[in-house]
């Protein structure tokens, strides 16, 4: 059984809300090599927070931040998808060094799977699913996307990191 998450939305908390939540955030570790993968967790917060097509959240559990991620509108080719359009890109996720390996990550990444479908209702969008791209030596994320229903729609090559894989979700 996957420990249970929440992911607080940047976006619906007042201005105090979102700085308590901030400064955790910046107090987030990369674990060793997911620098390749992954960029600083308090800019692509704030990166999130600027851009309208981008949903920022705070994954929490325990009543404690731990980890962050970001779910766009209209840049789904990004992670080797054909179109922009018809799903949700999940980018920016990460889960802090200090709670890897308890399961946080499937947890996280269904929930997040979940507030997309969630967003689509709402906004109208029309999406399907929500697709990510992982790198090809990532091997804890693929198998943490795989636990979390992913399936691997096959290798794409446009990553900065090297070759990536397109795991895709449907609602």
């Amino acid at each position: 059984m996957l420990p249970d998450v929440w992911l607080i939305s940047l976006r619906d908390l007042d201005e105090d809300a979102r700085s308590i939540h901030l400064g955790e955030v910046a107090g987030m570790e990369l674990g060793p090599g997911q620098d390749d993968f992954v960029g600083d967790p308090l800019r692509m917060m704030l990166v999130g927070l600027e851009e309208d097509s981008r949903r920022p959240y705070v994954i929490e559990a325990g009543g404690e931040a731990v980890g962050v991620l970001t779910l766009q509108s209209g840049a789904a080719r990004l992670a080797g998808w054909p179109d922009d359009e018809s799903v949700w890109l999940l980018r920016g996720f990460l889960i802090d060094r200090r709670r890897q390996g308890g399961g946080l990550g499937p947890s996280a990444a269904a929930a997040a799977v979940a507030a997309a479908a969630k967003l689509t209702a709402r906004l109208g969008g029309g999406q399907t699913g929500v697709v990510l791209s992982v790198n090809e030596r990532n091997g804890a994320g693929l198998a943490a996307y795989l636990k979390a229903g992913f399936e691997d729609r096959g290798r794409y090559l446009g990553g900065e990191a090297g070759p990536q894989r397109t795991m895709f979700a449907a609602f």
